[in-house]
């Protein structure tokens, strides 16, 4: 990290020195590095900085490389930035404070809030019950703290896989009642009434967990407009089996709404009427998404296969 960075952290957190004490991981496609930094003469015993280096000479990790590919992420960056200066303040669900955003060059410094000394420190493969209720809990807390809001400056429909940013693996996707269906599945997520905030990438391993089972979201690069119900697909279908996503559907569902209720102050019927069926056909666009993009992927199962035929046969 150049000196400038360095000296935006003291500054913007009142200590007297810093040590990049670890790099935490690596950012998709050779785009930069998340560090944690150690503080010195502060209350802030450290923080998370996301180093961001939008150069284009990057290398994607599946062989996606092309100019649409850098072109969306940029633009994801962008969003991120967005995100933390202007919205997310206004979430009821636990996210990390951020400190500073600076830009110099093609370079972007991001210091957030160390989740792991704030108390989630857990990262979790294998979920119980009450972590899914929990995460549950955070997507419906969201997702009502931006119901109605328009996204400006983030993408205007939210989510990694949205179809009109994956024009590729729409074009090599093999299944053709699938490909042909792609668009009429977008177009019924996009046009529904009721929209908000989606996270865009709700996966369990963006989730950080407490010893006390609370818990906090991170990266913000896909937020934007949409169906509450991509983000509840795309979570369940990170952290449970096919058997379970569908032996506990409605389950999941009455959990999620009950709580997307309590955080909007009301039982909003018509909302929950709108997006409860939606949720099949946020399962079959991911697994659109999916079909082109890895075909061997674990997450392609009998469950999702059924339900995208579903879906389809039922536009």
């Amino acid at each position: 990290m150049n000196e400038y960075f360095k000296s935006i952290i003291l500054q913007k957190t009142n200590a007297s020195s810093l040590v990049e004490k670890e790099t935490i991981q690596e950012l998709w496609s050779g785009y930069g590095k998340i560090i944690r930094v150690a503080l010195e003469n502060t209350p802030i015993e450290s923080v998370v900085v996301k180093h961001i280096q939008l150069s284009s000479g990057n290398t994607h990790p599946r062989g996606w490389n092309s100019d649409i590919g850098h072109q969306r992420k940029l633009k994801s960056y962008e969003v991120e930035t967005t995100w933390y200066k202007l919205y997310s303040k206004h979430s009821l669900a636990r996210l990390p404070k951020c400190f500073a955003i600076e830009s110099k060059g093609d370079e972007t410094l991001i210091v957030l809030e160390d989740l792991d000394m704030a108390g989630f420190p857990l990262r979790k493969q294998k979920v119980t019950w009450k972590d899914i209720e929990t995460c549950l809990k955070w997507l419906a807390q969201f997702h009502a703290s931006y119901l109605g809001k328009v996204p400006d400056g983030l993408w205007e429909v939210g989510t990694y896989w949205h179809l009109e940013t994956r024009p590729q693996e729409l074009e090599v996707l093999e299944d053709e009642p699938l490909k042909n269906a792609a668009a009429a599945i977008n177009n019924k997520l996009n046009n529904c009434n009721f929209k908000a905030f989606v996270h865009g990438d709700a996966k369990l391993a963006n989730f950080c967990f407490s010893e006390s089972g609370q818990v906090a979201g991170v990266d913000f690069q896909y937020v934007g407009g949409g169906c509450g119900m991509k983000d509840v697909s795309y979570f369940i279908g990170s952290c449970l089996n096919e058997r379970d996503c569908e032996r506990l559907e409605s389950k999941l569902l009455d959990t999620y709404f009950a709580y997307l209720h309590q955080a909007l102050g009301e039982r909003n019927v018509a909302l929950e009427n709108e997006w409860r069926p939606l949720y099949r056909v946020a399962w079959a666009d991911f697994h659109r998404f999916l079909k082109g993009w890895s075909p061997s992927h674990w997450k392609i199962n009998s469950y999702s296969e059924r339900i995208t035929s579903e879906v389809i046969k039922n536009l």
